[in-house]
């Protein structure tokens, strides 16, 4: 029989390692099995039980959520290529300044392992102690906080993060980045009155960092293309490739992030309410704007202001006219 349930010990339980995690002088999660394969934290169990609520919730007929397509549908910008133009030309604080905010992004991940979601269950009329819902305080929290701003002994994504940064660059190459507030879209007031308000915060919050962890493998795919190709970072090709693997790594820890919160979202999405209501009813119609929120137009607003650091980069150097004409005519090239 699948086990459905599991206590917090289990959720947090590590593999054994044969060869512990460190890069670039930082002390890093996770470790090595006795082949040098890399193994996430906290998966031993986390995994199997991701998997095993994403079957028991598609055996009753629903259907799991996926928002990655219309995330990955639009390019990064800069684009490969631009980014590869930039480091030709001596613009390297733009993907310095790119790895720094991301690892600070990452530390503020650390406050879930401190959060505890409110009870779900006293205002849903199924039973959800055998699903990932019913588990978010019981470890999935915790875990998720735990692998992105480390356990105050080892570091998270964002040492890993800093890691990759100084390897490429070194850790004090430039000033230091400016960092946006927040990643999530602004509240609006309520989307969800059929619920409390705790509750309606709760299901928003997992929603919003479900579409960043999406969001982050467009960024995973731009950091390993730019640090692979051979054109990029020349007096240190072999530096840039393993930079590129401590990438890989974040993203394959980042994978049980983007399972679990699915789960939860698609559970929610399935339960009845209190007053006979189906989570479907009004979570759709937010969890849709919020895709396209994140997806097209927070894209586009991040697109036209990065535009505008660029020229005011370009701007400053003598060749800046004839710098701006090759970094757009890249992006005409790859639109065509």
């Amino acid at each position: 029989m699948t086990k459905l349930v599991w206590t917090r010990d289990e959720i947090l339980a590590d593999h054994a390692h044969a060869k512990p995690h460190v890069e670039a002088g930082y002390r890093l999660h996770g470790g090595f099995d006795a082949d040098g394969r890399y193994i996430s934290p906290r998966t031993l169990n986390r995994w199997p039980a991701i998997r095993a609520w994403e079957v028991a919730l598609t055996a009753r007929g629903q259907e799991i959520v996926e928002p990655s397509g219309e995330l990955m549908a639009r390019g990064s910008f800069p684009s490969v290529a631009q980014q590869s133009f930039l480091l030709e030309h001596g613009f390297g604080q733009t993907l310095w300044d790119s790895l720094s905010v991301t690892g600070v992004i990452e530390a503020r991940g650390r406050r879930l392992a401190e959060a505890e979601a409110p009870d779900f269950q006293s205002i849903v009329e199924e039973d959800i102690t055998a699903t990932a819902t019913g588990h978010l305080n019981k470890g999935l929290l915790r875990a998720h906080g735990l692998d992105e701003g480390g356990d105050g002994t080892v570091g998270g994504h964002d040492a890993m993060w800093f890691a990759v940064r100084d390897m490429l660059f070194g850790k004090h190459a430039y000033p230091h980045a400016q960092i946006p507030d927040s990643l999530a879209r602004p509240e609006v007031g309520r989307l969800m009155p059929q619920i409390p308000a705790e509750h309606e915060n709760w299901i928003l919050l997992l929603m919003n960092v479900l579409m960043i962890e999406v969001r982050a493998e467009k960024f995973f795919n731009f950091c390993t293309t730019v640090m692979r190709d051979r054109r990029n970072f020349r007096d240190r090709r072999a530096v840039a490739l393993h930079a590129a693997d401590l990438v890989d790594r974040i993203r394959q820890d980042e994978a049980p992030h983007v399972g679990y919160l699915a789960v939860v979202v698609s559970e929610l999405r399935s339960f009845t309410f209190k007053g006979g209501v189906k989570g479907a009813a009004f979570i759709d119609p937010v969890w849709r704007g919020l895709v396209h929120w994140h997806a097209v137009s927070n894209n586009d607003f991040d697109r036209e202001q990065r535009r505008k650091e660029f020229a005011e980069l370009f701007g400053a150097r003598p060749d800046g006219a004839a710098l701006q004409r090759g970094f757009d005519g890249l992006e005409q090239k790859e639109a065509a």
